[in-house]
């Protein structure tokens, strides 16, 4: 097949799917991943009737069997792996203490485990295949812990080191690997999540955005390396003020954004 080809993860709904639509419009092969049958069924037939192509399959993140299957399924008929998108996550939220301890594991299989196991899955397919690239979907949340967030907040700032170890260990393989870093999203995964920081940010991207970001950041790269990538103004300022400042400024803005300055009794 001469068409690029991207395969994405929690391609069913939100970051997902806005990337899948984007990426067949314009030319692009899509593979779409979910464990979510129906969405990837109407997801499919939007990009057909659009003209675009797609093709579908069930993919727990969490499942090495999974991986492996369809990875292969998707380069045997495709022959090339242009871009791997790892999109697929799950948040759960409130005090630590107050989830369930296997909420917490699941986060960290789901988050840092698929991206672990979709990665060096994928590896020898993007190996082969000129000017391949990663996208991970990394968060605002990883610039600083975030209470109420620490588990989710933890396996993003993971996937960050991951990515910028690969991104150097596999530039020799022709491999970019980068992040994408979104503040609060407007999808599903925030339905319901009442945070400190939800309340003192807002819920400002939309899948869309996000979507249009990775597409700018996949088809056009500077001269100089560049690893992260910050969607959105607040996200932004946020990690420009991380970078730049003292760590216990740092710690003070999260402490005044979360909400998190006071004690209990």
């Amino acid at each position: 097949m001469s068409s690029p080809t991207v395969f994405i993860t929690g391609a069913a709904a939100g970051i997902g799917r806005a990337t899948a639509l984007l990426f067949a419009a314009h030319g692009y092969h899509v593979g779409a991943y979910d464990i979510d049958e129906v969405g990837l069924t109407r997801l499919s037939a939007d990009i057909t009737a659009a003209g675009g192509t797609v093709r579908t399959g069930v993919l727990d993140v969490t499942n090495d069997t999974h991986w492996s299957e369809r990875l292969a399924e998707f380069h045997d008929a495709t022959g090339r792996l242009d871009i791997l998108v790892n999109n697929a996550g799950i948040l759960r939220a409130g005090p630590f203490q107050d989830i369930d301890l296997a909420a917490h594991r699941a986060v960290v299989d789901v988050n840092l485990g698929g991206v672990l196991t979709g990665t060096h899955t994928a590896f020898r397919y993007l190996r082969d295949t000129e000017g391949a690239q990663i996208v991970n979907l990394c968060s605002a949340s990883a610039i600083y812990g975030q209470p109420e967030l620490a588990t989710y907040a933890a396996t993003k700032s993971a996937v960050k080191s991951l990515t910028e170890a690969l991104d150097l260990e596999w530039e020799r393989h022709d491999i970019r690997v980068v992040a994408v870093w979104p503040l609060f999203v407007a999808t599903a995964m925030v339905d319901g999540v009442d945070t400190g920081s939800t309340r003192s940010l807002g819920v400002h991207l939309t899948a869309d955005d996000v979507a249009h970001g990775i597409w700018e950041i996949t088809s056009k790269r500077g001269r100089l390396p560049r690893v992260h990538y910050e969607i959105g103004a607040r996200t932004k300022a946020l990690a420009l003020a991380a970078k730049y400042s003292p760590g216990w400024a740092v710690r003070t803005i999260n402490k005044y954004v979360t909400g998190s300055g006071f004690r209990s009794r």
